[in-house]
């Protein structure tokens, strides 16, 4: 795992997660196995029957010089067509969106989870954040009740 958008998480209820590949030049991959890469505003849009995600920021390789592109431009994923059809299907109801999660290397390939999501209401963030306050309680006092 080299990134993740805890912020997804905290921001949607996560309904479908697809893996997919990511069309990546050669400096932008060297920066990734740096770990320098941000999907925190991050999300992934349907144009023309392909898949793109924007707002990924991939930090440009310190030894790139003119090889480097720019840090945010926006990305092909990588999907075949049935599949972008069913997650542009499923985005069109109203409140969903796709969102990236997760960008890991499988062997020598760059993938990037990606999600249908669903935008959360603030009482529902504030029921998620009560509820994992109680099951911090819950294991500190059996861990204390173990020992």
């Amino acid at each position: 795992m080299v990134a993740q958008n805890k912020k997804a998480y905290h921001d949607y209820f996560i309904e479908e997660i697809l893996e997919c590949g990511i069309e990546l030049f050669g400096t932008e991959v060297k920066s990734i196995r740096q770990g320098k890469v941000n999907l925190k505003d991050s999300y992934a849009s349907v144009d023309k029957g392909e898949m793109f995600v924007k707002g990924m920021h991939i930090s440009p390789y310190e030894k790139g010089n003119i090889f480097n592109k720019d840090p945010l431009r926006v990305r092909k994923l990588l999907l075949h067509r049935r599949e972008i059809n069913k997650f542009l299907g499923l985005a069109m109801q109203q409140g969903y969106s796709i969102v990236p999660l997760s960008v890991y290397f499988l062997g020598s390939k760059v993938k990037v989870e990606i999600s249908l999501a669903k935008g959360k209401k603030q009482y529902d963030k504030r029921d998620d954040a009560a509820q994992r306050d109680a099951k911090r309680d819950i294991d500190r006092t059996m861990k204390e009740r173990n020992r």
